[in-house]
């Protein structure tokens, strides 16, 4: 299972964060599949920039985020914009079903 999670980077005492989605089995800091952005809590206000169609596009396709990672998306805006795809797209296989379903019913076969 692929998880969007954090990975460390910076010195000693200065903390900073990768936002990445890797596999769930691999370490904290070890192989990754893609970086989709950066945190850093050192600052004032925290610094959070995550690339939002990478991040919507993984969720799309089953990443799973952590629970730190779900509040950084939170405050981003993502999370938000997944759901407005989401039901966009559900809207447009609904009216894509109901517009095959008109035809189908009033297609050759119906008696006039």
């Amino acid at each position: 299972m692929l998880r969007m999670r954090l990975t460390r980077t910076g010195a000693k005492k200065r903390p900073s964060y990768r936002v990445v989605v890797a596999d769930s089995q691999a370490p904290r800091d070890g192989r990754h599949v893609e970086i989709l952005g950066y945190y850093d809590p050192m600052t004032n206000p925290s610094t959070v920039r995550i690339d939002v169609e990478r991040a919507v596009r993984w969720l799309r396709n089953g990443a799973q985020p952590t629970e730190r990672v779900r509040i950084l998306l939170r405050h981003a805006g993502i999370l938000k914009a997944h759901e407005e795809a989401r039901l966009a797209e559900k809207r447009t296989r609904k009216l894509a079903a109901g517009a095959g379903g008109d035809q189908v019913s009033a297609g050759p076969g119906t008696l006039s």
